[in-house]
């Protein structure tokens, strides 16, 4: 299979194998004008298999989604041809508006108009916790 470079744009990488649909959808990348490669199931020495996603266009991704979704991700940014930055993700510790929470008495289900804020509390479980009602939500 031949998938070809990008002059300028970004390289999603390191993603679990598996995971490159979801995370496809959860940044809208469908709403995008550009040619974008999902590239599924890569052999990798260091994770075994990998899925790869390539954007043929530099735009903004939004880190905390993608550091919440597969910590593991490293972002390439990508000009003429060759990668001028490495980004290595991890588990944010804020996030806000990525998340909704589900406890019904929360103050964010009677005002809508408020952010989700959620903070990381346990990194090695992936666990975050509501700032309004301090419900708990796990990756």
């Amino acid at each position: 299979m031949n998938i070809d470079g990008i002059k300028r744009g970004i390289v999603l990488d390191h993603i679990q194998a598996g995971r490159s649909m979801e995370i496809y959808h959860d940044l809208h990348l469908d709403e995008l004008d550009c040619s974008v490669a999902l590239i599924r199931n890569v052999k990798s020495d260091a994770m075994g298999k990998k899925d790869i996603i390539k954007i043929d266009d530099d735009i903004q991704v939004d880190l905390d989604v993608l550091g919440y979704l597969d910590p593991g991700i490293t972002v390439n940014i990508i000009e003429d041809g060759r990668v001028v930055e490495k980004k290595h993700l991890a588990l944010p510790e804020k996030l806000v508006n990525v998340v909704h929470c589900r406890n019904p008495r929360c103050i964010t289900t009677a005002e809508p108009a408020l952010d989700q804020v959620f903070r990381l509390t346990d990194a090695k479980r992936g666990v975050y916790r509501c700032m309004y009602c301090d419900a708990e939500c796990r990756r």
